[in-house]
């Protein structure tokens, strides 16, 4: 057997740990971006999303499917690490960090941006399919919850039975967002001044999209992850309550 079969073989069996060597290669590339070409003026973990982003976008060119890196066979562990079971229970994992006092002293503001960002969200969601010309009050209620993030839009649709193509396009809006929320959280943090717990759960509550707050919010600062995560998911349990009922129902009404 040849020194590259052996390779291969060993790859595909391990995938999972081939997985994280590839992550860590890329974020020991993005180190050095950050210090030799950007003056560690930047952000490391903004540079490797953006790498990563990258590399899933050639393999989606070169596969022509949709999972990125995870559709070419020696990289099918990155699907798996990057899954959704591997990141829930990282969210979970994060909520042990937080602290209780902090949590009680922004409550009040977590609270009220959860609504703010619910229901903005929806409004910006439902205002461009409007724009796009769809017409179908199902379908526009589903890509307005699509705007909130890509686990609502899909929800909302089965729940008040939109069509297939705007259960995608809500996913396809909600990932848009997630995307957008860990590029621009880390470079827009310092100068919105996230920078303590109660910042982190107003964030949390006005953008939602659990995965693109907490990639962003590692980027800015990982001490704030727990606070941003915890409003964020719940984010997700007030849009899949209030989008196919209460919004569905004024939208209904109005259009």
């Amino acid at each position: 057997m040849w020194p590259f079969d052996i390779l291969h073989e060993l790859i595909t069996k391990n995938g999972l740990i081939w997985a994280f060597l590839v992550v860590g290669l890329i974020y020991y590339v993005s180190l050095y971006i950050n210090k030799y070409i950007f003056r560690e003026k930047s952000n490391t973990f903004t540079i490797a999303m953006i790498i990563a982003m990258i590399i899933s976008g050639i393999a989606g060119l070169y596969t022509g499917k949709t999972k990125g890196l995870a559709d070419v066979k020696i990289f099918a562990g990155v699907g798996l690490l990057g899954g959704s079971m591997l990141r829930d229970y990282a969210i979970v994992a994060t909520a042990y960090g937080a602290k209780l006092e902090e949590i009680k002293r922004g409550g009040l503001m977590a609270v009220v941006s959860l609504f703010i960002g619910v229901v903005g969200a929806y409004i910006i969601g439902v205002i461009i399919a409007i724009i796009f010309g769809i017409t179908d009050v199902k379908d526009i209620t589903t890509i307005g919850a699509g705007a909130c993030t890509f686990i609502v839009g899909p929800v909302t649709g089965e729940s008040i039975g939109a069509s297939s193509t705007a259960i995608a396009l809500s996913v396809a809006a909600g990932v848009v967002k997630a995307v957008l929320a860990m590029i621009l959280i880390p470079l827009m943090g310092n100068i919105l001044k996230i920078n303590n717990p109660q910042a982190a759960m107003v964030v949390g509550g006005l953008v939602g999209t659990t995965s693109g707050t907490v990639a962003g919010l590692t980027a800015l600062n990982p001490a704030l992850v727990p606070y941003g995560a915890m409003t964020a998911t719940f984010y997700t349990g007030l849009g899949c309550l209030l989008c196919p009922s209460i919004l569905f129902i004024i939208t209904r009404a109005i259009l």
